[in-house]
């Protein structure tokens, strides 16, 4: 569990259930190209979620990926989420950082604290030594979060993911540990 002024970071469990499905439902439509915005919840049953829980840990037991549920103490709602994908250990202890905050809590600072103290913890407990971001070129939003963690531009990888049904071209933004 990682803690912050304002948040508390940690894995998601059964419990979460209502206050995740509930910001999930609170979303507003979507703000630009890369915000899902609202969802269909249909199939996000209690049952869907606990599957969800269980295999969340199945990879952080792997150490393949490790997912964090953003929450804000005041009231516990669930804000966002950040995950670090394992790319290499031996030698390179490399992963790749994601993040995302649910559009009705942006502009209030929330990924800023939860990703740069996520990161901070990365380092410490997970043992990672590089951290990367693949952001797409265009979203500014992801690229100035990045900056304003620490992470610093390194190259652009030329079709480097496919996604809205072409291989697109991502910004890598990096950190090392210090």
């Amino acid at each position: 569990m990682i803690e912050t002024e304002r948040l508390v970071i940690r894995p998601l469990n059964n419990e979460d259930y209502t206050t995740w499905y509930t910001q999930f439902e609170n979303r507003l439509p979507s703000q630009h190209r890369y915000d899902e915005g609202k969802l269909d919840m249909g199939v996000c049953t209690k049952k869907w979620f606990q599957q969800l829980v269980d295999n969340h840990r199945s990879l952080a037991l792997e150490d393949k990926i490790y997912v964090f549920g953003i929450f804000r103490k005041a009231d516990n709602a669930h804000l966002g989420a950040i995950d670090f994908s394992t790319l290499l250990r031996d030698d390179f202890q490399w992963a790749r950082v994601g993040y995302t905050i649910h559009n009705q809590f942006w502009r209030k600072g929330y990924a800023k604290e939860a990703v740069k103290a996520a990161i901070h913890f990365a380092f410490e407990k997970l043992n990672y030594h590089r951290i990367e971001a693949h952001i797409n070129l265009d979203n500014f939003p992801s690229i100035k979060l990045a900056e304003s963690v620490g992470m610093e531009f390194e190259c652009v990888r030329k079709g480097f993911i496919y996604e809205f049904e072409e291989w697109t071209d991502n910004l890598v933004y990096y950190i090392n540990r210090s």
